[in-house]
């Protein structure tokens, strides 16, 4: 019996001893953070902000989706009724015959169902489509796009053999060709019976920085562009610093989508000039494009303007775009215009 005392008394102790030895560790880690210096924790709560890096916004950096390119009709009387192209991430404006221009604008994850007005296509927009393994949108095509579609094996949507619900006509004050338009929500339902590859096997062009993208000591204040197609064609940018975009001009006077009433802006330019000729015997004149190889140009961006190189290997490789020093651009968070300006034209920058 005594033993049994004597045990029960040493369990009795070391159990006393544990719940002392509990409190004084709850009591410690409790005192500990009631006398933490708040310095301290507001130094913690700064370098957690720090690396905290917001995510890109005009394309999702992750998505394996393949964007649509959708040639678009810019002749002046077209131009008043330009639909959808705010919402598009990334535009090319390149000559055409006649001095005229057209857009290449590429949507992705964002399909409005109002696009255009839509027109024919034209060979060299081939290597940008490649470029961006996109689906063609297109009514209507020349000879030579005719032929290299089928030769490239585009996957396109052509107005001349698709209706509606993925094409249709606007009733509009204007001749009947500038009236087509694209619905592309109802065309990303359309892709997807077809036998195409549905991932983008090339990824995102550009590069993107949700950060203000520091351009360097050799950047230049740019407030007022002026890129010169032909005598009849200039696109005009001027920076609205205030929004950090600039608004977008063709021939001086303010271009405005025709739902929204708004004028289009951009985040980022980037321009350079190329050799353009007239096809031979092209009773229409169209023209051929000598953009394959590289060159010189200039990336613009918050009133800001630095002097880069191109280079496109072959018509399905990516541009690449790098500074001077060989590092490769990256753009700010907000959609793209690529302008490639013929060698006759002009790029000013002021």
């Amino acid at each position: 019996m005594a033993k049994r005392r004597r045990k029960k008394k040493k369990k009795i102790k070391f159990l006393f001893l544990f719940i002392i030895l509990v409190g004084i560790i709850i009591g410690g880690f409790y005192g500990l953070n009631y006398f933490k210096d708040p310095q301290v924790e507001d130094e913690e709560e700064e370098v957690e902000k720090e690396v905290e890096i917001p995510e890109v916004k005009i394309v999702d950096t992750k998505s394996k989706t393949r964007p649509f390119a959708v040639m678009i009709n810019n002749l002046g009387a077209a131009r008043p009724y330009h639909t959808g192209l705010q919402e598009a991430y990334l535009v090319y404006e390149i000559v055409v015959e006649g001095g005229i221009t057209r857009y290449l604008a590429l949507y992705k994850d964002n399909y409005p169902e109002v696009v255009g007005s839509v027109r024919s296509a034209r060979h060299y927009y081939l290597d940008y489509v490649l470029e961006n393994d996109a689906y063609y949108v297109h009514w209507g095509w020349s000879p030579q796009a005719q032929e290299d579609i089928k030769t490239l094996g585009i996957n396109n949507l052509n107005g001349l053999s698709l209706g509606s619900p993925y094409f249709f006509r606007k009733k509009l004050n204007v001749s009947s060709e500038h009236t087509g338009y694209a619905n592309l929500a109802e065309m990303v339902k359309y892709v997807e019976t077809k036998n195409w590859h549905q991932d983008d096997n090339k990824g995102l062009l550009l590069k993107y920085s949700a950060l203000s993208v520091d351009m360097g000591s050799d950047a230049v204040d740019a407030s007022k562009i002026d890129l010169k197609y032909s005598n009849s064609f200039t696109t005009n940018y001027t920076y609205d610093s205030q929004n950090g975009v600039y608004m977008q001009s063709v021939n001086g006077k303010e271009h405005v989508d025709y739902e929204s009433k708004k004028v289009y802006s951009v985040k980022n330019i980037i321009t350079y000039q190329v050799g353009n000729k007239t096809i031979s015997g092209d009773d229409k004149g169209r023209q051929d494009l000598d953009n394959i190889g590289s060159g010189t140009g200039y990336f613009i961006s918050e009133g800001k303007a630095v002097e880069i190189t191109w280079e496109k290997k072959n018509r399905s490789s990516q541009t690449v775009y790098k500074y001077k020093n060989g590092e490769e651009i990256k753009v700010n968070d907000g959609n793209t215009w690529i302008h490639i300006v013929p060698k006759t034209g002009n790029i000013s920058i002021s």
